[in-house]
């Protein structure tokens, strides 16, 4: 028969090697244990009342899960959702998040977040979802992104913006259609058109 450490160090793994303290107790593991497993560095504190277990890779996307846990109703986005998506240079040094303007502005003291407030079609299309350490991701998806990056250039610098539109044509599932269709929907027709017909000619 295992033993209730064993026990909670199987529950933590199938958890993605991250737990909270109120998930630790819902999935039947004591208190004792789980500061028990903390006291002799099996797992390790990452955040308040988080935990990760030490020997776990340190996945690149860890922030990006954590912050989607504290906000399920978030979306990943600019940054972020270009580094998922493999199409910047940039490393996000924040998790860069879009919330429904209608919205409370989440309070997170950890990881550093950037947070971005999105109305209607804008927030609400292109949203993809991801199964990542075994939690679901809200991400928008790549042309989604690339448009984004051109709405909010003055936060993410317009360099950062056309560097993401070439490496994003350079895809062979890319689609330029795309990219004016959300461009539509988020009101930077007239901005984005002229850098495409310059990459697409």
């Amino acid at each position: 028969m295992k033993s209730a450490r064993d026990r909670a160090i199987e529950i933590i793994r199938k958890n993605g090697g991250l737990i909270r303290t109120h998930e630790a107790l819902t999935h039947g593991i004591h208190r004792r244990t789980l500061y028990g497993l903390r006291d002799e560095g099996t797992i390790i504190p990452i955040s308040r009342g988080l935990f990760q277990l030490a020997d776990l890779d340190i996945h690149a996307q860890v922030d990006i899960v954590e912050v989607s846990k504290k906000v399920p109703n978030g979306v990943i986005c600019l940054i972020s959702a270009l580094a998922f998506h493999e199409l910047t240079t940039q490393t996000p040094h924040y998790v860069w998040l879009a919330v429904d303007r209608k919205a409370r502005k989440p309070k997170i003291d950890y990881p550093p977040v950037r947070v971005f407030f999105f109305s209607g079609d804008a927030f609400n299309r292109g949203i993809e979802t991801h199964r990542i350490m075994e939690h679901d991701i809200r991400v928008y998806n790549a042309s989604k992104t690339v448009i984004d990056c051109f709405k909010w250039r003055e936060a993410v610098g317009l360099d950062v913006a056309i560097e993401a539109a070439r490496e994003y044509l350079k895809r062979q599932d890319s689609s330029p259609s795309s990219l004016m269709e959300y461009a539509k929907v988020c009101k930077v027709e007239k901005t984005v058109r002229p850098y495409l017909q310059a990459m697409t000619t």
